[in-house]
C-alpha cells in the first residue's frame, strides 16, 4: 500500500476522500443494514476513533480481537455479538455493486448455515488466443477469470460459529468444514467487484470514484 498503508490502518486508506471502510459500511447501510460490529486488530484505536466520529444513525460496536489474531479467530472472539440471529460478514477492503437483498434471499432459500459471495475478477494480464498448433490469432485484454473466488459479502447463521475456532483462518478450516458438511453455498455476483490489496488497486478505485465511474457509488450515495 506504499505510504498510505504504512501511516494508517488499511481500512482507513481513503478512496474518494473517505476511508475504504466507510465505503464498505455504506454499501450495507444504503440497503437497510446499519448495525455493525467492527472486529479490530492493527490500528484498533484509530479505527475506533473513525467509528465514533461518524455522523450517522448507524449502530456501531467495536470489538478489539487482538493484533495477530487470524480472520477466523476474530469472528470467534465476537461470538456474543453475533449469535442472536443471522448476520452478514465481510472484509474491510472490498467493494461491489452487490444486491444484498438478493444475497439474503438466496441464503434463506437454501437453508444452509453459510453463504459466500463468489466473483470472477478480471485477469490482470492480456490473454493470447492460441490454436492447437501454436498460432496466435489475437489477444483479449484482461478477460474475466473462468473460476469463481471468494468475494467476501458472506451471510451466516449462528450455528456456523460452531465451525470457527479462535486460532483458525476463516478461509481455511472453518470454510472447508462448512463445505464438507454441505452447509456452505455460493451466491454468484456477476457485477463489479474489486479488492484493495495493492497500491495499484488504490489508484484504480480512486480513479473510478473521481471520474464518476465507480459502480458502487450510486449505492453508497443513495
Amino acid at each position: 500500500m506504499r505510504e498510505a498503508g504504512e501511516t494508517v490502518p488499511k481500512p482507513l486508506v481513503e478512496i474518494g476522500g473517505r476511508p475504504i471502510l466507510w465505503h464498505v459500511m455504506s454499501l450495507y447501510a444504503a440497503q437497510g443494514l446499519s448495525r455493525f460490529v467492527l472486529l479490530l486488530g492493527h490500528g484498533a484505536e484509530r479505527v475506533q476513533e473513525f467509528a465514533e466520529g461518524l455522523d450517522t444513525r448507524w449502530a456501531i460496536e467495536c470489538v478489539d480481537t487482538g493484533l495477530e489474531t487470524p480472520t477466523g479467530g476474530r469472528v470467534a472472539r465476537a461470538r456474543e455479538h453475533l449469535e442472536s440471529s443471522t448476520f452478514c460478514l465481510t472484509y474491510a477492503d472490498g467493494v461491489a455493486d452487490i444486491d444484498l437483498a438478493a444475497l439474503l434471499a438466496h441464503h434463506r432459500a437454501h437453508g444452509g448455515a453459510a453463504t459466500m459471495t463468489v466473483v470472477r475478477p478480471a485477469n490482470p494480464w492480456g490473454v493470447a488466443k492460441m490454436d492447437s498448433d501454436g498460432r496466435i490469432g489475437g489477444f483479449e485484454e484482461k478477460p474475466r477469470l473462468e473460476s469463481w473466488i471468494n468475494g467476501g459479502f458472506m451471510v451466516m447463521e449462528p450455528r456456523a460459529l460452531d465451525s470457527i475456532g479462535e486460532d483458525e483462518v476463516l478461509e481455511r478450516e472453518p470454510i472447508e468444514r462448512l463445505a464438507e458438511a454441505g452447509e456452505l453455498h455460493g451466491f454468484r455476483h456477476e457485477g463489479f467487484w474489486d479488492c484493495m490489496d495493492t497500491y495499484k488497486d488504490t489508484l484504480l478505485l480512486n480513479q473510478l470514484w473521481e471520474t464518476g465511474q465507480a459502480p458502487w457509488r450510486t449505492l453508497v450515495e443513495a
